[in-house]
């Protein structure tokens, strides 16, 4: 079978949620992917910021293939050999006093979200039910129905009403905003230290750090979404740690894994977390010895392999390299570490567009908010393979 045969079976038979590029992947090691044809790629998204230790790391695939083989999922109904040493782990690399598992990044957004409320009317002194969570605008948390609730993308919202209520949105950036929404029922601000699929929107220097102290000064729990920008993806352990904010709630997930099972986790000190009681909140999968063995893995490899200093090093180069590209259709390049934006003027005719000509030349990107080219490569490339990749990325943006 080729790429188009597997296309076809694909759009035949499976729901039409997302609009991939044409390319159909079987393999991948470090920065590089290979398609069912046989051509290699250069991997400038990583699956979103989930690949930050590579396709197919040997720490992380060996923790998987010894875990398979001894056992793989319990049920939170009893214990298993890995859940407490991941937790170590997650406690002595992020400075929290608990973590609790789950799988996908949404379930974590939910787990937050839950807390906080429980937080809210166990600790704040909320009346039930009237707590209320402040969002920025142009967030992305997530597809469940609660967090599209608090999404100001209407796409996402169309035709899957009613929602559920208890959030308000305001401007991203904007610390008065921040300040002028906060009541005597707000339990929480969630916001994301850079909005990445918004289009890598980083918020004015001192924001983060501003509406942190806003929360402390009015008993509000500040929530960090550091599923995509976590986990040295932009040159720091955290994103918010540029501004020395540490939040009261931290929501990792993607790279927890390397890519090879899905793990995600919510931090925050005994306080809040150790609200929950058994039988209140829990999953299946999240916290299996499979999630904790391949988590524990992740982890050392982003700790042992110093992912956080190279993504900042190589983050700048990749950055100053971009500004140098004399093309028109370039608006501005921003980003932080390896996640970096290339925003380009409308009357370039969108983003998808370039995707699809760096995709024709070996690399694969992503659009994101229609005229936004988001690089993000894993945090394990060579600088040569920048080097090469900046030559393609010009060529294409000068055409």
């Amino acid at each position: 079978m080729n790429t188009q045969d597997y296309i076809k079976l694909e759009d035949q038979y499976g729901a039409h949620n997302y609009k991939p590029l044409d390319v159909v992947l079987n393999k991948g090691k470090g920065c590089w992917v290979t398609d069912v044809d046989g051509k290699r790629y250069l991997d400038c998204l990583s699956a979103y910021s989930a690949l930050n230790q590579g396709h197919c790391h040997p720490r992380i695939v060996q923790a998987s293939i010894d875990q398979a083989q001894k056992i793989g999922l319990t049920s939170r109904a009893f214990r298993n050999d890995k859940l407490g040493l991941f937790y170590k782990k997650l406690v002595d690399l992020t400075g929290y006093e608990m973590a609790l598992p789950m799988n996908s990044g949404a379930e974590a957004v939910e787990t937050a979200v839950k807390i906080a409320r429980k937080w809210a009317y166990a600790t704040k002194g909320i009346p039930k039910y009237e707590a209320e969570i402040i969002v920025a605008e142009g967030n992305f948390h997530g597809r469940t129905t609660t967090i599209i609730s608090f999404s100001t993308e209407q796409f996402y919202k169309e035709m899957f009403g009613p929602f559920t209520p208890g959030f308000t949105a305001v401007p991203y950036g904007d610390i008065e905003a921040v300040r002028a929404a906060i009541n005597p029922n707000t339990a929480a601000v969630m916001l994301e230290p850079i909005q990445g699929e918004n289009g890598v929107v980083i918020p004015p220097d001192g924001y983060l750090k501003a509406v942190a102290e806003i929360c402390k000064e009015n008993n509000v729990l500040f929530i960090a979404d550091e599923i995509q920008t976590g986990l040295c993806r932009t040159g720091k352990w955290f994103a918010s740690q540029y501004e020395d904010v540490r939040s009261d709630i931290t929501i990792i997930g993607k790279a927890l894994s390397g890519g090879m099972y899905p793990v995600s986790a919510v931090l925050a000190d005994k306080p809040i977390l150790g609200l929950f009681q058994p039988g209140e909140h829990g999953s299946t999968f999240g916290g299996s010895p499979m999630a904790a063995a391949i988590g524990i893995a992740a982890l050392e490899v982003l700790d042992e392999e110093n992912l956080a200093e190279r993504a900042m090093e190589l983050g700048e180069y990749f950055r100053g390299e971009l500004r140098k590209i004399d093309a028109p259709v370039v608006k501005e390049v921003r980003g932080r570490g390896l996640l970096i934006g290339v925003e380009l003027h409308p009357e370039a005719g969108g983003a998808r567009r370039y995707c699809e000509m760096l995709q024709e030349e070996g690399i694969l990107a992503k659009e994101t908010h229609d005229h936004v080219i988001r690089f993000a490569p894993p945090l394990v490339i060579e600088k040569s393979d920048l080097d090469w990749a900046l030559g393609i990325i010009a060529d294409v943006l000068k055409r």
